[in-house]
């Protein structure tokens, strides 16, 4: 199995699809990056570490872009190997389990690491496992804690779906359980005990009530949303729950910091008769536009810049004080889906962009 790196992304793209990498399951697909990599690419020093390949230059150039993706996909849902499908507009399709998130926009930067002969950055390129399942798993973060030098750079693009759009920072995200406690009764004899369940309606209330706050951020407007997501409660059909709980996401926008979101949400629920506990956490990144490599990126994609919603892992590099953004091919509304695909012409439009980039 192998790989040719000049040949056209959307080709590229087709064939990275074709070797199935689940999360854990990545080792296969990391050969044959690894290989493709020392054999098809000059100037570039190869490492690995566990299934992800890292790649740089060291030219001496005034800058350095890194440009990373994971390698991992969701569980395959019968859509590989992939296939092209011309769509009723008459736009060619091309489906299969991570063509949009993100083996196309791998793809592209594998690509151009190949097919770029005169860079006028050096080039960093991360392709990391273990993206899609629980964080302490994550390849990004176990390279940063054992070759932090590898995540050095002037601007950082990660290659997650985007549409095409460069989508800048990331929202931060909170969940917190709240808890509420009563008395346990016979269901015939509800007032003597005391409804734990019925203790979390002014917080439902609450919640249905929540205006959300709009911040504008280097152009980039972040909406921000508190949801309930989960609620768990009742022992049995004859009997007043003494206890219930309720899990509540909050994404904030990255002009908050983690420590801020959760002191907000203290304040929503607050005065009501329920315990609030912290339960997962992570930072937001801002845009960080105003910085000049990523002005001259943003100039290269014709100005075509949105707010991310969600987070994703340009906020590693953000804690970093890298200026990252997402910018890839595909849909992110269409990650995940058992038709997942993407546009082929995006995939050429995200390489074009890219190479100006590279080469201005």
């Amino acid at each position: 199995m192998a790989l040719d790196l000049s040949a056209d992304p959307i080709e590229l793209t087709a064939a990275l699809v074709d070797i199935p990498s689940v999360s854990q399951d990545e080792a296969v697909i990391a050969d044959v990056v690894e290989a493709a990599l020392r054999e098809q690419t000059t100037g570039f020093e190869v490492i690995r570490s566990g299934n992800a390949v890292l790649a740089r230059t060291n030219r001496g150039l005034p800058t350095r872009v890194m440009l990373a993706g994971h390698l991992d996909t969701v569980p395959i849902a019968d859509n590989v190997p992939s296939r092209r499908v011309r769509g009723d507009d008459g736009a060619e399709l091309l489906y299969g389990c991570g063509t949009v998130d993100m083996k196309s926009g791998d793809a592209v930067f594998l690509h151009l690491a190949a097919t770029v002969a005169d860079p006028a950055h050096d080039l960093t390129l991360i392709f990391y496992d273990c993206e899609e399942i629980a964080a302490k798993f994550n390849g990004l973060g176990r390279i940063e804690r054992e070759l932090p030098e590898w995540l050095r750079a002037d601007v950082a693009i990660l290659g997650e779906p985007s549409g095409g759009f460069i989508e800048a920072g990331c929202q931060g995200t909170l969940r917190v359980r709240l808890t509420t406690a009563g008395t346990r009764a016979h269901s015939a004899r509800s007032w003597l005990g005391d409804n734990a369940i019925h203790k979390l309606a002014p917080a439902l209330e609450r919640l249905s009530a929540y205006t959300a706050r709009q911040v504008d951020i280097d152009g980039c407007v972040y909406r921000e949303g508190l949801q309930a997501v989960r609620v768990a409660g009742g022992v049995a059909g004859n009997v007043v729950p003494d206890a219930a709980e309720m899990d509540v996401n909050f994404r904030f926008a990255p002009d908050r910091r983690a420590e801020q979101a959760y002191a907000h949400v203290l304040e929503v629920f607050d005065g009501l008769d329920l315990t609030v506990e912290p339960t997962d956490s992570a930072p937001g990144a801002l845009p960080g536009l105003a910085d000049p490599a990523a002005a001259a990126l943003i100039e290269a994609a014709g100005g075509r810049v949105r707010a991310k919603y969600g987070w994703t892992d340009v906020s590693r590099f953000a804690a970093r004080g890298i200026p990252a953004v997402n910018y890839g091919p595909g849909d992110p509304n269409l990650a995940h889906k058992r038709d997942e695909h993407v546009p082929v012409a995006q995939i050429t439009d995200v390489a074009a962009v890219l190479r100006a980039y590279l080469t201005a």
